[in-house]
């Protein structure tokens, strides 16, 4: 376990009710415990439906956890996101937490470049500077350049997650969430991802993740966290 933990996950538990069901409720995951330190890449393992994406999704904040802490260091201090605090949410997402989901919500005529410069001009960077950055970045990703002054929406699925992947790096967030960010993705850009996540590693970020893709998780995962040794639904079995 690292010393110094950018993120520290304390007895966390999540079930969803079922209200087409009654209010049936149906236990997911529980007692997660574990800790993340910079330039660690933890994966999250176990077989499908086992509550892999549901842990991924209360570390950014999109679920609520029914008990538990998830504490977030920021500098010397360390935040509760598990507090249900809209507003702390947020702020961790723009100072701290990255995320790169397995689909691009696209925004309708957005041009591609300004999706993935976004997050740099709401940093303060200059429009042309933040196009940069992103435009290299999708040319390292191998998305044609006839792509950029258009809106996603229309892209192939392969083309949209290179451009969810852009954004999501273009960044230099503490801790990165990845949720099978190759899963779309051709042997040759597989490759490229891979190495992008072994640069952000090498530069102190802490990364969270799924990987399907046994060979991109054996060349970047630092170790394994069992979800099995989380489940709720073994202990209610």
């Amino acid at each position: 376990m690292p010393d110094t933990p950018l993120l520290s996950v304390r007895d966390v538990a999540k079930s969803f009710t079922l209200h087409l069901r009654g209010g049936l409720e149906l236990p997911v995951v529980a007692n997660v415990a574990f800790e993340l330190g910079a330039g660690e890449c933890a994966v999250l393992g176990g077989p499908s439906g086992i509550g892999k994406s549901s842990i991924l999704r209360m570390v950014y904040g999109n679920y609520a956890v029914d008990r538990g802490a998830i504490l977030v260091r920021q500098g010397g201090e360390a935040a509760d996101l598990a507090s249900g605090d809209p507003r702390l949410v947020m702020r961790l997402r723009f100072t701290t937490i990255g995320y790169v989901s397995q689909f691009l919500r696209a925004v309708p005529r957005v041009p591609a470049l300004d999706v993935v410069a976004e997050p740099l001009l709401q940093r303060g960077l200059g429009q042309d500077e933040a196009r940069r950055r992103a435009a290299a970045l999708l040319h390292r990703l191998r998305l044609p350049e006839a792509l950029f002054g258009l809106p996603p929406a229309t892209f192939s699925g392969g083309e949209k997650q290179r451009v969810n992947i852009a954004r999501g790096f273009v960044t230099d967030h503490p801790i990165l969430l990845l949720d099978e960010p190759t899963a779309s993705l051709d042997a040759e850009n597989r490759d490229t991802v891979a190495g992008m996540i072994e640069e952000k590693l090498a530069r102190g970020t802490a990364i969270l993740g799924i990987f399907h893709d046994e060979v991109v998780r054996a060349r970047v995962a630092t170790r394994i966290i069992d979800v099995a040794a989380f489940s709720a639904r073994r202990d209610a079995a």
